[in-house]
């Protein structure tokens, strides 16, 4: 990464929320990390009786994980990563890395990218049909867990991106709602 750019890796709610003024946002896929539920959310998506789950990227060596890549305003940097700290870290169950992602038009780039602590008391490795039970009823102080699902598989299907688990839990979410 150049001392001139700050590049953002997002992979769930912020690519349709990002949050933070950008010049570029472009298609960009992550090398050995996997996208999935295996967070629970007791702030955003859920609350400490009722957590909820929410998108994290966990270490997994031969996956890849495609996302978008977002290019912060020059003049804003400080301020982007200090309101990213505030949004992703506020339980630690993040890592902040900089990590190397490939841009569809061939650049690669060094990204600031949040990724689970495999040690946290908030990861987890549920099955597909109960991470859709949690979802289906979960509700936290940005809103319910269900909208977080349904906002990132749109975005994704948007980007043509496919990710065969968001859309079979979409699906049986939408199901269990009847939304």
């Amino acid at each position: 990464m150049s001392t001139q750019d700050l590049w953002v890796f997002g992979y769930g709610s912020l690519m349709w929320n990002p949050g933070f003024d950008h010049t570029e946002a472009v298609v960009a896929s992550l090398p050995d990390y996997h996208r999935s539920f295996c967070m629970r959310s007791i702030h955003h998506r859920g609350t400490e009786d009722t957590p909820g789950l929410v998108l994290a990227l966990d270490k997994m060596n031969g996956a890849h994980c495609q996302g978008l890549a977002f290019r912060a305003c020059p003049k804003s940097y400080d301020k982007t990563l200090a309101d990213l700290r505030e949004r992703e870290l506020v339980s630690s169950a993040y890592l902040e890395k900089r990590l190397t992602v490939s841009l569809r038009d061939g650049r690669a780039v060094e990204a600031v990218t949040y990724v689970i602590d495999p040690v946290h008391v908030q990861y987890c490795q549920i099955d597909l049909d109960e991470q859709a039970q949690i979802i289906a009823r979960a509700v936290g102080g940005r809103g319910p867990n269900t909208e977080y699902l349904f906002n990132t598989a749109t975005h994704l299907t948007e980007l043509g991106i496919e990710d065969k688990d968001l859309s079979w839990l979409s699906q049986q979410v939408r199901a269990l709602t009847g939304q």
